[in-house]
């Protein structure tokens, strides 16, 4: 048993019971020993078996009895994770550390984001455990400005590989003339007439031989002995890192892309060495043994210039969050003191007065305090025309002033500004894998030991069956199986792909929050679209007020008929309630004080005020009681087929009056439908209007199913009917009515205003409010997830087809054997057309 002891800091404690509670639960719990929580502390001190249970699963217990644990996370970069094969033990080396409640690692970014329990754990046990299963931390991602830090670090690996590969490429130009060199002393050696790279050289080291008859050549001993020289620096500098990572590999029973170019270029060397001081171990040769100095330095060289190329395409993968980040105000004007002074926009706290002048942007969210503007907010919604601001008015950090010099109290700051929620959200999604990569990491897995396995078999095969020289011929043939196996691409197809779509999806107003969301709505083949703020502006008004007749056959005054229904609908935040409140303020109604208030899902509101109990109902509900609407009804009926929405004022159990709701037909909403339709989706629009005025609405956008009169409970029992036909549902709306239906659809699509982005029971949000945004997303995540399919499909055959032609199956066929050379251009290659193919991505455009 291997006794572990960790304190956990317990939230929501608010008496010694409580404790208990925890107490018992933990106690409980599989492989604790002994668990004792002090109330006053608001600690929990836990003794365990890390053989039975995890951190994670303690900290599951806690939230399962109903309290929260304090934890934390940290996030930062591993150099080189990109070509491992798998994450899987780095993720899992450090769910080991004690105090680590979770890990997750992404390849295309090179990040590990890792959950723990503060003060269980430090920062430097978590370097110990990455460096353990053979990687290296780089400088820890900076909080207050993660894609700058990101950015230097990137920068940085450019510059380091591009010295590395110009010291490889200079080597491997004098290797190749001393190559040539060789070959004219020899030029028919049998080894060299079948080698693809042979082939090439051999015409050249003929003409050589021409040009240096009768001038004499340096003698062949010196020439691989300067060679071997040369050769070093390549090894030990260049690519010292392959070496290493393969070393540290062996040392932790690990094998990735570093394995087989060590083994690789490490065996070639190692053969030339020999061959070079101790040429006389190869009798069975005839000659002077063939060295390959130029194959090593040339290996090392193309794989560094992939690896380069590769870097800079994976930097532009993430310039969109970059962009994104980058529309923050970088300095603001702050009152401190009594005394403006210019900070750092980041340095702004909740709570400052910051000064806005006319052409600046705005720093951070804030609620305008002194003076009036207009504000340009089309980085958010999408809107070219500056939005007024006056005193009480909110604005949005990073968008701009236009007019006039404004004062506002900042309110969110840094990531809880708008801004900050759409980067954290983009980030979040980026680090999150599609189902289909379930795939490629399983075969990540044990990809290497089975290309080692290939590799030793085809060296014995061709000892044992090949031309002569076999020792020569088979050792080549096992370097170059080992060069040209490409685990990486494997490992990018999928995270490139979400990283490049999901910013891409960002540029263009749209949040997809995690990479198996993007799957998901790829698949998506009907779309469900809530009438009111989806396709209706959400932002109704009153236009007609029909007041029933006194005893004495005179009618009720609207203004009477507003200050009641106004009145009690100033509580409530219903679209509607909204316009029948703002229609009373503009005719200078004055509202009375509300004694009760209730609310009736689906049917209205109720109140008693000034003694009087008054209602304000749907249509439907004012028949359902079977309430007199006398000539009101007709009224009502004929505003419901003009497309506007009736609802019924009473008092005291009379109908007073009907007051007609219109919402404008947002301009876009026709078009985003024929869309839709051309793309083949199922479209249909649920509404709790009246039958004949959801009709209405339906006909001019080009809906031909709807459904009526629908409680918001309702609308997810719609969902969950069209799921169980088989379908696949997208749910789209404004979050105000419809989060149980968002939340059970296999998508849900939440319509954002640009300052309220994170609806949690959406999968996807579109901040500009742009119904056509939604026709983009699905295009853009069938796009994505067709580019990941793609990059998976030729890692596969570029795998399946080149192993067996480096192992040499053509030999039989063409006598011909793959170069190492070349089989280090085709790896190399493989995992840079994986990021290149990724990239295409930046360039769709919506239809």
């Amino acid at each position: 048993m291997s006794r572990a002891r960790i304190i956990l800091p317990i939230e929501g404690m608010s008496c010694a019971s409580c404790a208990a509670t925890v107490q018992d639960a933990l106690g409980r719990a599989g492989g604790v020993a002994n668990a004792a929580v002090n109330y006053a502390t608001g600690r929990a001190a836990v003794e365990y078996d890390d053989a039975q249970t995890h951190v994670a699963e303690l900290v599951q217990t806690v939230r399962d009895a109903g309290y929260g644990c304090g934890t934390a996370t940290v996030t930062f970069t591993v150099d080189q994770l990109h070509y491992a094969p798998s994450v899987l033990p780095l993720e899992q080396a450090l769910r080991r550390v004690p105090g680590v409640i979770a890990a997750a690692a992404n390849q295309a970014t090179e990040t590990v984001v890792v959950s723990y329990v503060p003060g269980a754990t430090t920062a430097e046990a978590l370097e110990r455990a990455v460096e353990e299963v053979g990687f290296t931390v780089a400088e820890p991602i900076a909080a207050e400005d993660p894609l700058e830090r990101e950015r230097v670090a990137r920068q940085r690996e450019v510059q380091t590989l591009t010295w590395k590969f110009a010291l490889a490429a200079a080597v491997t130009v004098v290797s190749m003339l001393g190559a040539m060199l060789l070959m004219a002393h020899d030029a028919d050696a049998t080894l060299k007439q079948v080698d693809l790279l042979g082939r090439l050289l051999i015409p050249l080291a003929l003409r050589l031989q021409d040009a240096l008859a009768g001038q004499g050549t340096p003698d062949p001993r010196w020439i691989k002995l300067g060679l071997a020289v040369i050769t070093l620096p390549v090894i030990v500098w260049s690519g010292g890192q392959f070496y290493r990572g393969a070393w540290s590999g062996f040392r932790h029973r690990t094998a990735d892309m570093n394995t087989l170019i060590g083994v690789g270029t490490g065996a070639a060397y190692l053969y030339s060495l020999v061959a070079t001081l101790a040429p006389g171990l190869f009798t069975g040769v005839g000659r002077s043994p063939d060295v390959y100095y130029e194959s090593v330095s040339a290996i090392i060289a193309l794989i560094l210039l992939g690896r380069l190329l590769e870097a800079r395409a994976r930097g532009r993968t993430s310039e969109a969050i970059r962009r994104l980040a980058g529309l923050r105000a970088r300095t603001a004007h702050v009152v401190r003191d009594g005394k403006e002074i210019e900070i750092a926009g980041e340095a702004v706290v909740p709570g400052d007065l910051v000064i806005v002048r006319p052409g600046e942007k705005i720093p951070v969210d804030g609620r305008v305090t002194e003076g009036a503007s207009a504000v340009d907010e089309s980085m958010l919604t999408g809107e070219p025309m500056p939005v007024g601001k006056k005193i009480g008015d909110e604005v949005i950090g990073a968008t701009i002033n236009t007019t006039g010099s404004i004062t506002l109290r900042a309110t969110r700051v840094g990531k809880d500004s708008a801004l900050g929620q759409i980067v954290q959200l983009v980030e979040d999604a980026q680090s999150t894998k599609a189902p289909i990569q379930r795939l490629a990491d399983q075969v990540a897995g044990v990809f290497v030991p089975i290309v080692i396995a290939i590799a030793i078999a085809a060296f014995i095969a061709w000892f044992d069956f090949g031309p002569e020289p076999a020792l020569v011929f088979s050792t080549v043939a096992l370097i170059t199986v080992l060069i040209i196996a490409c685990p990486c691409a494997l490992g990018l197809a999928t995270p490139t792909a979400i990283l490049v779509g999901t910013g891409k999806a960002a540029e263009l107003g749209i949040l997809i929050r995690s990479g198996e969301a993007l799957d998901r709505l790829s698949k998506v083949r009907t779309v469900l679209l809530d009438k009111t703020g989806t396709i209706t502006e959400g932002r109704p008004t009153v236009t007609h007020i029909v007041t029933a007749k006194r005893p004495d056959g005179t009618p009720l005054a609207p203004a009477e008929v507003l200050k009641w229904a106004a009145s009690v609908e100033q509580r409530s935040e219903h679209p509607l309630a909204l316009a029948i409140v703002k229609a009373a303020k503009e005719r200078n109604v004055d509202l009375l004080p509300v004694e009760t208030f209730a609310m009736m899902e689906g049917r209205g509101v109720r109140g008693t005020v000034d003694r009087r109990i008054i209602e304000v109902i749907s249509l439907r509900h004012a028949r359902e009681r079977s309430l007199e609407l006398g000539s009101l009804g007709p009224d009502a009926d004929r505003l419901a087929a003009q497309g506007r929405t009736p609802v019924i004022v009473v008092v005291n159990n009379t109908v007073y009056a009907v007051v007609a709701i219109s919402d404008p037909i947002k301009p876009s909403a026709k078009e985003a439908v024929a869309l839709f339709k051309r793309m083949g989706l199922s479209v249909m629009m649920l509404s709790g209007d009246v039958k004949r005025g959801a009709e209405a609405v339906a006909a001019e956008v080009g809906i031909d199913e709807i459904v009526a009169e629908v409680l918001p409970s309702q609308k997810a029992d719609i969902v969950r009917k069209l799921q169980r036909q088989g379908r696949h549902v997208a749910m789209v709306g404004d979050g105000i009515n419809d989060a149980p239906a968002l939340a059970q659809a296999d998508v849900g699509i939440a319509i954002g205003t640009g300052t309220d982005i994170a609806m949690e029971a959406s999968d996807v949000t579109l901040i500009r409010g742009d119904l056509r945004a939604a026709v983009t997303a699905i295009q853009l995540s069938r796009r994505t997830m067709g580019t990941i399919r793609l990059n998976l499909f030729w890692a596969f055959v570029y795998n399946v087809i080149g192993i067996p032609i480096a192992a040499g199956v053509l030999f039989p066929l063409y006598h011909v054997l793959l170069s190492p050379v070349f089989a280090s251009a085709a790896m190399a290659w493989s995992s840079l057309s994986v990021v290149l193919n990724s990239l295409t991505l930046r360039r769709f455009k919506p239809a």
